[in-house]
């Protein structure tokens, strides 16, 4: 699989396919058992279910998170204010995020994980977690990434989130990609199976799977040196 700037990939598959395994990968939180995962710039994962500092306040988990990414000291104080902003906090900033909501939790580390543009940002179940209001404004800021030709890859479940924001779409069935491409055509095969699958007609739904695999092309990736030896 390959990436170009400018797109967002969604990433789609059922629990286990191995899409939170792909993020990690991707980020260099894991090592692949073979292969090699190429980068162009330092991936920023924003995982929901990410530990975060139960006992201390969101103020402070701003600046520890803001910091892990390298930020300078003399910025911080000024994103710590468009970051409260964004999450809609509040007063609970100042609070042990422990007395926070999942909701809330959610909402301040999204808003820390994107406070500074990144060439390459891996979304990993966040826009799920906040009212339409917040899913608007966070799909927003995501226009903005792309738009100075940054990368996204977003994994959801939710099919309407896929649909308005993603370029691209990657199938992954039992830790292999099956289908790679057009939003709308991997999109409706994808919610066919999982009716199938809802329904118990397994077979039908196996006879999807079979079909979808048959028809995918794993790409063929050349480095520029081996294009430049193929020219010549």
């Amino acid at each position: 699989m390959y990436a170009k700037k400018g797109e967002c990939i969604g990433i789609l598959g059922r629990n286990g396919s191995g899409k939170s395994t792909l993020m990690r990968l991707i980020a260099g939180n894991e090592a692949p058992d073979e292969g090699e995962v190429l980068l162009s710039s330092t991936p920023t994962l924003l995982n929901v279910s990410a530990a975060l500092q139960p006992r201390l306040p969101g103020r402070t988990n701003i600046r520890l998170g803001l910091l892990a990414q390298g930020v300078d000291q003399d910025q911080i104080e000024n994103l710590t204010d468009e970051i409260i902003d964004f999450a809609e906090i509040g007063k609970a900033v100042d609070r042990p995020m422990k007395t926070y909501s999942s909701g809330m939790g959610a909402r301040l580390k999204f808003a820390i994980s994107t406070a500074v543009q990144r060439d390459l940002l891996l979304i990993d179940e966040a826009l799920g977690t906040g009212d339409a209001s917040f899913t608007e404004r966070a799909q927003d800021r995501m226009n903005g990434f792309l738009t100075n030709t940054g990368t996204i890859f977003l994994v959801s479940h939710a099919m309407s989130s896929i649909k308005s924001m993603c370029t691209r779409v990657v199938w992954l069935h039992d830790g292999q990609i099956i289908a790679d491409g057009d939003v709308t055509t991997i999109t409706l095969l994808y919610s066919k199976w999982t009716a199938r699958m809802a329904r118990k007609n397994f077979e039908s739904a196996e006879e999807l799977i079979c079909g979808v695999k048959n028809a995918y092309k794993k790409p063929t990736i050349l480095f520029d040196s081996q294009v430049s030896k193929w020219l010549n």
